[in-house]
């Protein structure tokens, strides 16, 4: 069965990056249900439509494995089992989307819907699922600003910054204020800020999975942080010169860590290809620093998509000597460093990064 993985749902930014691969963790397994319901949970669904025998399956959230199966028997199924800590799950019907997606802990869980339109069916009984739906409901007005490309809209984003934060103020024992924080951290360029969002956590919501993802991003984004002066490197050209980002000192430059192979990589061309012919005249530049291992590959990869900026590489792939200097664990990733070698920002895609540019180079 095809993986579903829960971080394209709640993570749409990490889900467009080809990451470092790391091994995966052995889920857990559903136990055996409980005596008592307050013990542990219980799913009982009603999803008109599918025809007696239909495949059911709870997936762990993360990994998209599955944690138990059943089958459809007059439109009803029911799930029983016991959470160490309340997270996110995935019930699928005959091994392929639409699914529904829930926040479950230890309760007494409804579920009622149409086989038409699983992934809006009605979900209650859950504290947690709640204020999933909560935050969701708040957030809706402004999706847009967790996709790929972006708007850059000042108003939108401080209304987001507001308002995550308020809920995880109000809401430092829910399981879902992670989700919030995480959210806050999508939109602020200010990881102190995050970090102090992350903190309102009370201990035992820092234990969850959710948490741990938000803890490990404050500490990527501390490192190098904006505002540092940016180390210096140097590695081959396409010809075997050596380029040193030294010798660009002077000039806004765009960092740009990719890879031929890298698809979100080749997505993301256009858009550093047409802000660079736009700025490229107002003391900006690019430097391209490729994790392939392939020589041909590269330059194929350069010449397709009218890479015309420098490029550098010492063809090792994710053991890349510059990406190992600044723990690159995922692509495309980029800084924007100033004339003075001072990081600037970092992550720039879509419109973010015109916007930024238009701001420096009037």
């Amino acid at each position: 069965m095809k993986r579903i993985f829960l971080a394209v749902f709640l993570f749409p930014l990490i889900a467009m990056a080809q990451q470092k691969a790391k091994p995966v963790a052995k889920t857990k397994a559903v136990s055996t249900p409980a005596t008592k319901t307050t013990e542990g949970f219980t799913i009982e669904a009603d999803i008109k439509g599918f025809p007696d025998g239909t495949s059911v399956a709870l997936l762990n959230g993360q990994t998209g494995a599955p944690e138990s199966e059943t089958t459809v028997k007059q439109n009803k199924f029911t799930f029983k089992g016991k959470m160490d800590i309340p997270e996110f799950k995935i019930i699928l019907f005959n091994k392929k989307p639409p699914y529904i997606t829930l926040f479950l802990d230890n309760s007494n869980v409804k579920i009622t819907g149409e086989s038409t339109a699983v992934d809006r069916a009605t979900v209650t009984g859950s504290a947690s699922h709640s204020d999933f739906q909560k935050l969701n409901n708040q957030l809706a007005p402004y999706q847009t600003l967790f996709s790929e490309n972006a708007p850059n809209d000042p108003a939108a984003k401080a209304a987001v910054l507001q308002l995550t934060e308020e809920f995880v103020k109000s809401n430092p024992a829910s399981f879902i204020s992670p989700l919030a924080a995480i959210r806050y951290s999508q939109v602020s360029d200010n990881i102190e800020n995050t970090e102090r969002i992350y903190n309102l956590l009370s201990p035992q919501v820092k234990q969850s999975s959710m948490s741990s993802y938000l803890a490990q991003q404050i500490t990527e984004g501390k490192r190098n942080a904006v505002g540092t002066v940016m180390p210096d490197f140097s590695q081959p050209d396409t010809t075997g010169k050596l380029i040193s980002l030294s010798s660009l000192r002077g000039k806004y430059v765009l960092i740009d860590f990719w890879a031929s192979w890298c698809r979100p990589c080749r997505q993301e061309n256009p858009n550093v290809v047409a802000n660079y012919n736009k700025f490229k005249d107002k003391n900006f530049t690019v430097l391209g620093v490729s994790l392939d291992k392939s020589k041909p590959a590269w330059v194929e990869a350069i010449n397709m998509d009218g890479l015309t900026w420098p490029h550098v590489s010492d063809l090792q792939g994710w053991a890349n000597s510059v990406a190992q200097q600044f723990q690159i664990q995922s692509i495309p990733q980029n800084f924007l460093i100033g004339p003075d070698g001072k990081i600037i920002a970092k992550n720039l895609r879509g419109p973010a990064l015109e916007y930024k540019l238009e701001q420096l180079l009037k």
